[in-house]
C-alpha cells in the first residue's frame, strides 16, 4: 500500500491527481496482486523454499529502488503518445507498477505455504497472515500519506521501500542457507494427501 500511495505522486507530474489517475493505479495494483497471488500459490506448491520467495522480494525491491529514475522517462514517453486522460495514467501504471505488484502478490502464498506445517493448520495460518497483511496495509497507507511523504519526499520513500524489500529478500535467502527449508512441510502435506486414513 505504501507503494500505491507513493505511486499517485509518481504519476502526478504528467497526469495530475484526477479520479482517472487513482482509478488506474488502484485497478492495476489490484489486478497485479490478484495475478501474483494466483501464480504464487501454484509456484509455492511446486517450490516451497526461500529461494523463489527471495527472488520475488528482490525483484520488487530493485524495481521500487530504481523507480525514481525510471518513472520520469516512462511518464514522458506515455504522455507523448497522447493516449488520453484515461489511457495515459492507465498505461503508465501498468508499465511502472504491474511487475512489482505481481511479485508482491505472490509473497503471501509462499509465507502461508512455508508456515503451515500441517494440513489442519492451513486455515489458521492463512487467516493470521491475511490479518497481518491487512494491518500492515493500514499502517503503510496512513504512515506514508500522513508522515513519510511530507517528511521524506517520493524519491527517498521509494528508495526506502526498495531497501526494505531487498533486505527481506536477503533474510529469506539467508534462512534458506541456514537450512530453513520446509521439506518437513512437504512431506507432511504429501503424507496427509496420500494416506487419508492416517491420524
Amino acid at each position: 500500500m505504501a507503494l500505491e500511495i507513493v505511486g499517485s505522486r509518481v504519476l502526478a507530474p504528467y497526469f495530475g491527481s484526477s479520479v482517472f489517475v487513482w482509478g488506474s493505479l488502484i485497478a492495476v495494483v489490484l489486478a497485479a496482486l490478484s495475478l501474483g497471488a494466483y501464480a504464487g500459490g501454484r509456484l509455492a506448491d511446486r517450490m516451497p523454499t526461500g529461494r523463489p520467495l527471495a527472488a520475488l522480494l528482490g525483484m520488487a525491491g530493485v524495481m521500487a529502488f530504481v523507480m525514481p529514475w525510471a518513472a520520469a522517462a516512462v511518464n514522458r514517453a506515455v504522455f507523448l503518445m497522447n493516449p488520453g486522460p484515461r489511457g495515459g495514467p492507465l498505461l503508465a501504471s501498468v508499465v511502472l507498477f504491474a511487475i512489482p505488484g505481481v511479485a508482491l502478490g505472490a509473497v503471501t502464498p509462499f509465507v502461508v505455504r512455508m508456515l503451515a506445517d500441517r494440513v489442519d493448520r492451513v486455515g489458521g495460518v492463512a487467516g493470521t497472515v491475511s490479518a497481518l497483511s491487512a494491518a500492515g496495509s493500514i499502517v503503510g497507507t496512513l504512515g506514508t500519506a500522513f508522515y513519510l511523504i511530507p517528511a521524506m519526499g517520493v524519491r527517498h520513500i521509494l528508495h526506502l521501500i526498495g531497501a526494505v524489500l531487498m533486505a527481506l529478500a536477503a533474510m529469506a535467502l539467508w534462512g534458506t542457507g541456514k537450512g530453513a527449508e520446509p521439506s518437513g512441510n512437504t512431506s507432511r502435506f504429501d503424507a496427509r494427501r496420500t494416506r487419508p486414513g492416517d491420524g
